[in-house]
């Protein structure tokens, strides 16, 4: 088996990612010092049998430790309703002012759920792995809430997309 000796360029990386088109979500969960959350792009599915998703968390981030000991969470995939809110989740925005610039409520695993999301997968941890800087949680969904009307948003390029047909 032949092993890779150099990897490409941290920023190249980083700019072929900014073109790799994401739904826009908002993660989150109860830490310690109450509920915690950021945005998130780096959520796919990996599995129906169970149904399973894969979150990606960086580890040094202010949430890090708060999603390296949780046992649940909650995907909001959000639209352009809640453009705004992605952005404070994405910053440094004190945790007590993201939470109070939506309605949250909880459904089966405790996790704060966004009300109004486009979809909300509530989850139970399964499993982590660290790789480099990231945390990947493999997270088993126990509920799933949709909107009866969605409208998406991507992000793309750097910025947020409208799905809007």
């Amino acid at each position: 088996m032949e092993t890779v000796a150099e990897f490409v360029d941290d920023k190249i990386f980083r700019e072929g990612m900014s073109l790799l088109a994401t739904a826009v979500n908002i993660v989150t969960t109860t830490g310690n010092d109450g509920p915690v959350g950021l945005t998130a792009s780096a959520v796919c599915s990996v599995t129906s049998a169970p149904p399973t998703l894969l979150v990606c968390v960086n580890v040094g981030s202010s949430v890090g430790a708060s999603f390296a000991e949780t046992t649940n969470l909650c995907v909001n995939t959000v639209g352009p309703d809640h453009l705004e809110l992605a952005k404070l989740f994405g910053g440094k925005t004190p945790m007590a002012d993201r939470f109070a610039a939506a309605s949250w409520t909880t459904r089966r695993s405790g996790a704060p759920v966004l009300d109004g999301a486009v979809v909300t997968f509530d989850c139970r941890v399964q499993k982590r792995t660290q790789i480099g800087t990231h945390m990947v949680l493999f997270c088993q969904i126990v509920d799933i809430q949709m909107s009866p009307n969605p409208v998406a948003s991507a992000y793309f390029g750097r910025r947020f997309h409208d799905l809007r047909s």
